[in-house]
């Protein structure tokens, strides 16, 4: 049986790629050169980032189809992938849209293939299942297009992914400090980590937000000991 979880990623991310193809409806070069909501990246990092993400997952992904040996996710590790980020950024409009609509295609064509055998099999991606791979390009996916501010909000994230990203994103809670994380929009409460409780609130997609390193659009407040506290220090991106 596949996973429910890839079912249900798979869903969202038929919905991410179509916001993200008419997000770039009509970009031009000036879009692209303006900055992202990624400190020191423009759009046009966000793009190629995007662009060779893609390809890394569909080659994971294909690999997993005919159960071809294990690749890593990029030739020549994370300085590659800089690199190439660096590179691709100064693209123009047309170029990007071209890229990223391709790879688009190519993964949507990839994955529509995985069946539970293919699911299983282990990947370049840190030894884990294709299945840990859609579920890498679901996340990265969701929150790059709203990097790119260009009309998607986080507050457009449905409550899988939210429950997707809490999880993922635990380990970047401080050692020794547990989140209480109680929105004030939906009943979803979280206990994140272990150890002192310290109370967040606001907007369930802003609570989770600000544990992805984004801005949340609205204020998100910290409280122990029933005194307001300063948001605690996250950890790196796993």
């Amino acid at each position: 049986m596949i996973p429910s979880d890839v079912t249900v990623a798979r869903e969202s991310i038929e919905w991410t790629h179509e916001r993200l193809r008419t997000a770039l409806e009509g970009l031009t070069d000036d879009d692209v050169a303006a900055p992202s909501r990624l400190t020191g990246w423009t759009r046009g990092h966000v793009l190629a980032h995007l662009a060779g993400l893609g390809s890394a997952v569909v080659r994971q992904v294909e690999n997993a189809l005919t159960d071809a040996p294990a690749a890593p996710l990029y030739d020549g590790g994370r300085p590659a992938r800089d690199t190439a980020i660096d590179q691709g950024a100064g693209g123009t409009a047309a170029e990007h849209v071209a890229r990223v609509g391709a790879v688009l295609d190519r993964v949507e064509g990839a994955m529509d293939l995985l069946d539970e055998a293919s699911l299983a099999r282990r990947t370049g991606y840190h030894d884990l299942p294709a299945a840990a791979v859609v579920l890498l390009w679901w996340r990265e996916a969701s929150i790059h297009l709203t990097d790119l501010d260009l009309g998607v909000e986080h507050t457009m994230w449905g409550a899988a992914l939210r429950e997707h990203l809490a999880g993922y994103l635990a380990v970047r809670i401080p050692a020794g400090v547990r989140l209480d994380l109680d929105p004030t929009d939906v009943d979803e409460p979280r206990r994140l980590g272990d150890g002192v409780p310290v109370r967040l609130t606001g907007a369930a997609n802003d609570l989770i937000g600000w544990l992805a390193g984004r801005e949340p659009l609205n204020p998100v407040h910290a409280e122990q000991d029933g005194h307001q506290v300063v948001l605690p220090e996250l950890g790196p991106w796993p």
